[in-house]
């Protein structure tokens, strides 16, 4: 993680002399009383090396930034020092905004400017938890979907209601400025700029690493009922064991319910419960991520890719990735594919 002045941060920016690799500059924004998860979920996702890729160079540089000297974490847990000022934002791609238990007082107006000033330059906002709050008050999410804690939503939609505020999602993302939810939703947040930035295959190895799970689509409800069942022979696990490995074959909701030996009205009210989404979506997304990955390994025959991955169709398959990462098949695959992995290869 570097750390230092501005100055030394735009010299580790220089480009790998072998690859012509640069890696992506993160900057997560540290402010008084800030939750300390957050802050530790960027710096998972962003600041530390990952030798098990086998590429040459970092994905991403984190750096931390305060507003000013020592900095107090959320109940003076402890303090943070030693980091860049808000100068360092200044040179970011991405902006991170972590969120603080106080969201009744405004945030500091050198924070707001410094958001501001990313947002005007063309870089990346992301807010993780009520770090909404501060993009909302820096006037960046006015006509423009987000979502925060659904605890906080109400007051959230009292102090900004120019925001199209979604309060039962996982994270939005609205291209240049994205907003997750509860703490444990900056972990799908994060995976999800992974997988955008460097593709499935690079976000399913950081996911292992983390033993999370590699996609939970942002439309997936914050709160779920029962996050361990009662009964445990009702646990999704061996299903979605099963399911995982034959994402590719024909199958329908029906045969999952089926294979679980309950109704499909039953298998639904399961997922709802213990996963938040429903049993089509959680299909339809292994599939989306399974095309991604046939993709990156170099098949460029569209109806190849559909057929194996359980889409269908090769018009069905464009929608889907589409949808799912905002590029066609044509556009993935020059992202993605073999040739853009051959400058880091060699």
């Amino acid at each position: 993680m570097p750390h230092g002045s501005s100055q030394d941060l735009h010299e580790a920016r220089d480009p790998d002399p072998a690859t012509g690799f640069e890696p992506h500059r993160v900057a997560v924004i540290v402010d008084e009383g800030t939750n300390p998860f957050e802050v530790g979920v960027a710096t998972e996702l962003f600041g530390l090396p990952r030798p098990e890729l086998g590429l040459p160079t970092p994905l991403y540089e984190l750096t931390l930034c305060t507003p000013a000297p020592g900095i107090r974490m959320n109940h003076g847990f402890f303090t943070l020092s030693g980091v860049p000022g808000l100068e360092a934002v200044d040179g970011a791609d991405t902006v991170v905004v972590p969120g603080r238990p106080d969201n009744v007082v405004p945030r500091a107006e050198a924070v707001l400017d410094a958001v501001r000033r990313a947002h005007a330059r063309g870089a990346r906002v992301v807010s993780l938890c009520t770090g909404s709050f501060a993009l909302a008050e820096a006037g960046i999410l006015d006509g423009r979907r987000a979502t925060t804690h659904w605890q906080w939503a109400a007051h959230f939609r009292e102090l900004h209601p120019k925001v199209l505020l979604e309060p039962d999602v996982l994270f939005v993302d609205e291209g240049d400025v994205l907003t997750a939810a509860g703490s444990a939703a900056a972990l799908d947040l994060g995976l999800h700029l992974v997988r955008r930035d460097h593709g499935a295959e690079i976000a399913n190895a950081v996911s292992r690493r983390l033993v999370f799970a590699a996609h939970r689509d942002g439309g997936q409800r914050q709160f779920v009922e029962r996050p361990v069942p009662d009964v445990p022979d009702e646990s999704l696990a061996p299903l979605l064991a099963w399911a995982g490995g034959r994402v590719g074959e024909p199958l329908t909701v029906t045969d999952l319910a089926a294979h679980a030996a309950v109704s499909p009205a039953t298998l639904h009210r399961r997922f709802r419960a213990q996963l938040g989404t429903t049993p089509l979506a959680w299909l339809t997304a292994e599939r989306v991520a399974l095309a991604c990955r046939l993709i990156e390994r170099g098949e460029e025959r569209l109806d190849v890719v559909a057929r194996r991955s359980g889409l269908g169709t090769a018009a069905n398959l464009r929608a889907r990735l589409r949808r799912e990462t905002g590029l066609s098949p044509t556009a993935y695959r020059r992202r993605f594919g073999p040739s853009a992995g051959e400058a880091l290869e060699a």
